[in-house]
């Protein structure tokens, strides 16, 4: 088994491609190493000292490490413990726990079809060039033009991430749909 990694345009992340399917559909954010019980994937890269956060994409596992931790001396346990999980057999996530298909937050009441043009637009444009960088950006809501974004993977904590949803994501927004005034980032 050949893993690939990729550098992230956030320095504390890197994008680590294992040649094979991660999960089927959606994606899985494990922000902690708390959060992680439900994959076993998960736990097996957190217990590389350093690891501060796993994300998981269709093909791709995204790992976040610690500011005083240095790249050179936890990628190499990294890849092991991803190798050593694809040759185990065991599940990327257990039964019951499989990540949401969407990743979008429910909205209900009125701009019903407002969030599903956002919504739309976020999936067509925005998810896969995102995903591309290692990260996801998800529908958190919407109130009097305020678009509410959850930013995972690569790109939560991202230097640059602030200026993608500024530049790119609500000028795309606001291009399409004009009742959308400003998007701002949530932490879930």
């Amino acid at each position: 088994m050949f893993i690939q990694t990729e550098s992230t345009p956030n320095p504390a992340t890197l994008k680590f491609l294992p040649g094979q399917t991660v999960l089927e559909m959606g994606t899985a954010d494990f922000p902690s190493a708390e959060s992680a019980g439900s994959s076993p994937l998960a736990e097996r890269i957190f217990a590389v000292s350093g690891v501060t956060g796993v994300f998981f994409g269709n093909d791709f596992v995204t790992v976040t490490k610690a500011d005083a931790v240095e790249w050179d001396h936890i990628k190499p346990a990294i890849l092991g413990a991803v190798m050593e999980h694809f040759q185990s057999g065991k599940p990327v996530m257990l039964d019951g726990s499989a990540a949401q298909s969407s990743g979008h937050a429910e909205h209900t009441g009125e701009d019903g079809q407002i969030v599903d043009q956002i919504k739309e637009l976020l999936d067509s444009r925005v998810r896969p060039a995102v995903a591309q960088d290692g990260g996801d950006i998800t529908f958190h809501g919407f109130d009097r033009g305020v678009v509410y974004l959850h930013m995972q993977g690569a790109c939560a904590g991202c230097p640059s991430s602030t200026l993608t949803l500024k530049m790119g994501i609500e000028n795309l927004l606001r291009h399409y749909i004009p009742e959308v005034t400003e998007v701002r980032p949530v932490a879930v």
